[in-house]
């Protein structure tokens, strides 16, 4: 993800719009869903004043979260892997956030405060969820931008507000010092209340509109999902093959996987082995690299997206010929191979190397 800063006060809902933001509006906006934006607003160099100055604890703890994640890596992957354990794709079958239960998608907010807890080794705060530079700091989370139910003994402390959504494959966090007046009246039957809508542009942004690594089974088109999602109890090898032999081109998590195959062994489908999907789709001309570093320089070299850590990437390849020019090729099994496209005919791909090396961020 490629990261830049911009000065600004404010965070607003992210809304699809055509024309971009234009420079010193004062307001942020996202293109969410109509363009391939990777670029995310950071952090807000003027936190909100107290009374007698600028909160310095509430720029101490955007400071030190920057510092941990400065591009929101990270935290768009712990909130990735957070959706995923709601859905419980290997138990369920599902996908879909709509699908949850409402007590499920009440637990959401709790699965991601613990696993930002453990992802960043935060300490127990004295009354909030956290301890942040020695700050009280209370984490909400709301798949709905805005929704966050702030309690009121978090009324005078830092929040930290984490929006997510599945539908936009975004997501965007930042902080705010609550005070009475930034909230709506009436309460729900845990005394809890939204902010205010003018209550938005006073959030401190850290990462804004970033990319949610994409939950791929959700944005397929109906019947291609359902061409992978064979019914059946035994059918979890023959859904993984199905979802590598026809999503190609685009990263694929873990949990995409663990959904397909509906077993505990899940990630063993992928790999080479009697059936299994490198074996069965070399045939066709498709590899399948991992999340590994000489695997990721491979799709580097192919000129096609990168695996993170926990993906896999399906890509049909050819042998290079004249007539491919200068289409980027990597070389493989003593031969030079290059991302095939409907002219090339399907033939028995390269075998990968043997993973070397963990994964490092793209």
């Amino acid at each position: 993800m490629t990261i830049s800063t911009q000065r600004d006060r404010t965070m607003t809902a992210p809304a699809p719009r055509e024309d971009p933001p234009l420079p010193g509006s004062g307001r942020m906006k996202a293109d969410a869903g109509l363009r391939d934006r990777k670029e995310a607003l950071v952090a807000n160099d003027s936190p909100e004043s107290l009374p007698d100055g600028p909160d310095l604890e509430l720029a101490r703890v955007r400071d030190h979260l920057l510092y941990l994640d400065p591009q929101g890596v990270r935290v768009g992957r712990i909130l990735r892997d957070s959706i995923d354990q709601l859905l419980d794709g290997e138990h369920t079958g599902r996908y879909a956030w709509k699908s949850l239960y409402k007590t499920e998608k009440t637990h959401a907010g709790t699965i991601v405060e613990i696993n930002l807890r453990r992802n960043f080794a935060l300490a127990d705060g004295i009354e909030m969820d956290y301890s942040i530079q020695g700050i009280d700091v209370d984490c909400k989370f709301s798949q709905e931008f805005g929704g966050w139910m702030i309690p009121p003994e978090a009324v005078g402390h830092i929040c930290l507000l984490v929006w997510a959504n599945d539908e936009l494959s975004r997501w965007s966090a930042g902080l705010l010092r609550v005070h009475a007046d930034l909230l709506r009246g009436g309460t729900n039957r845990d005394r809890k209340v939204q902010l205010k809508a003018s209550s938005l542009a006073r959030i401190t942004p850290l990462w804004f509109d970033a990319s949610l690594p994409e939950n791929v089974l959700l944005h397929l088109e109906p019947g291609l999902r359902d061409r992978i999602l064979i019914e059946g109890k035994q059918k979890g090898q023959a859904r993984v093959n199905a979802l590598f032999g026809l999503v190609q081109g685009k990263p694929i998590g873990r949990g995409v996987v663990r959904t397909a195959a509906q077993q505990s062994d899940y990630m063993a489908r992928v790999r080479t082995g009697k059936g299994r999907a490198r074996t069965v789709l070399r045939g066709q001309g498709i590899i399948i690299p991992g999340p590994f570093r000489n695997h990721q320089d491979i799709a580097r070299a192919l000129g096609a997206p990168v695996p993170g850590p926990g993906e896999f990437i399906s890509l049909r390849v050819a042998k290079r010929r004249e007539e491919h020019g200068d289409r980027p090729y990597v070389r493989l099994d003593s031969a030079d191979w290059v991302l095939a496209d409907d002219n090339d005919p399907p033939e028995t791909a390269p075998l990968l190397p043997d993973a070397q090396g963990p994964a490092a961020d793209n």
